[in-house]
């Protein structure tokens, strides 16, 4: 990646920056422009009640529309490492736009912990001297403590043992080179499973699971999901099979109506999550959804119970949709660490898994967790999530994870 203390590469983010600026001074002057029409709108006396009420709503929408609208930062070295970030994937300063700055900021910023314990310590310890077979222990003591896991470390150290064997690399070299490491550990699982980007494909139902313990943010990522999938203009719908957990019903709805995606659910106490199911995979046939999210149980009597609930509902798919793509999505809080790669490795064994959610990266987790994930369950991530918002759920970008999480500024 450029340098982002380099003058060139301050200068591209500056112009950049200068660019998005005046793109939201015009956005707002068009919102000024819409409100004052509504403002007189709402003062013709000619309008009805029903006219009234129309305008009443569009207003509020309007209101919460700007209030939604992410807001241009500072010009400071996290918008400057963020430009650098998707200049380095191609992106041209008139293709950049404030939501990406906003996003790859709070990734940066989720990960922050991680680096501090992680990248800020070896810099700290290799300043500009060559790497030595000492320093290669103090990473791996590092990466271990990083909750990257055995097997990831065990890989990059051979890998960084092996180079060392052959050429002297300074201390920049070699975090280029653990960059690329890490890229190529999580990058492998995505690559094998045939699939780069995780999206709906059109003409089919596509059935997502949401399978993990309760407390991982499970209902909370499937309503962030609802929200880029609607608004990514794929026909969704919601199935609240959750019926175990008092509060997950109310709590979809609410996540439902912000992302404007209905909710299928049953408001029986215990009701049974396979025949919610069998309900919304006929609203779904109906409406000719493109994607049906389902929330599941995270936690029953027993594992063996929590399990044959999904198998349940995965017969009930498999006999009313045999066509259906269906994808089995696991939650994990990135802030649990090994916990989160045990609980990977239990529901790998029994859940049929197709990939994994990252969630919590707030600024206290534990990111390595996610390259545990990779190579020790050979579980591909399809998306991360790095605050509470709902725009705070993206699909994972293994390059920019692992900048953000060896950036050393």
């Amino acid at each position: 990646m450029t340098n982002p203390d380099s003058d060139n590469s301050r200068e591209w983010a500056a112009q950049a920056y200068a660019l998005l600026k005046k793109r939201q001074e015009e956005q707002k002057q068009e919102l000024k422009k819409e409100e004052e029409q509504k403002q007189e709108l709402k003062k013709e006396e000619e309008q009805k009640q029903e006219i009234m009420e129309i305008a009443t709503k569009k207003n509020i929408f309007g209101q919460s529309e700007t209030t939604a609208e992410t807001q241009l930062g500072e010009f400071d070295d996290n918008f400057t490492w963020s430009a650098m970030v998707l200049a380095a994937q191609g992106k041209k300063i008139n293709q950049i736009s404030v939501d990406e700055i906003d996003w790859l900021t709070k990734l940066r910023k989720g990960l922050e912990e991680t680096r501090k314990g992680f990248v800020t310590e070896l810099l700290d310890k290799l300043g500009d001297d060559p790497l030595t077979p000492e320093s290669l222990d103090d990473l791996e003591t590092l990466l271990i403590r990083a909750d990257v896991g055995i097997n990831s470390t065990d890989k990059v150290i051979n890998s960084l043992r092996t180079k060392l064997n052959e050429e002297v690399v300074g201390g920049e070299a070699g975090i280029k080179f653990l960059k690329k490491e890490l890229k190529l550990i999580i990058d492998k699982p995505i690559k094998n499973s045939g699939t780069d980007l995780l999206v709906p494909q059109k003409g089919k139902l596509n059935v997502w699971l949401l399978v993990g313990v309760n407390g991982v943010g499970k209902t909370t990522t499937l309503g962030k999901l609802a929200y880029l999938s609607s608004k990514s203009n794929y026909k969704t719908l919601i199935a609240a099979a959750d019926t175990f957990r008092a509060a997950a019903v109310e709590q979809l709805k609410v996540w439902g109506d912000r992302s404007n995606v209905d909710v299928i659910s049953n408001q029986s106490k215990n009701a049974d999550p396979a025949a919610v199911v069998f309900d919304a995979i006929n609203s779904a046939q109906k409406r000719n959804v493109d994607l049906l999210l389902v929330d599941t149980a995270g936690r029953l009597q027993t594992k063996n119970n929590l399990m044959d609930e999904l198998a349940k509902i995965k017969k009930i798919i498999d006999k009313k949709v045999p066509d259906a793509i269906v994808e089995s999505l696991l939650v994990l809080d990135a802030s649990q660490g090994q916990n989160g790669l045990k609980q990977a490795k239990s529901f790998a064994k029994s859940a049929d898994l197709s990939g994994a959610i990252i969630t919590k990266l707030d600024g206290t987790s534990r990111g390595g967790v996610s390259l545990a994930v990779s190579e020790e369950v050979n579980l591909p991530i399809r998306f991360i999530g790095a605050g509470e918002g709902i725009k705070d759920l993206r699909p994972f970008n293994s390059y920019e994870f692992v900048e953000a999480m060896l950036a050393d500024k």
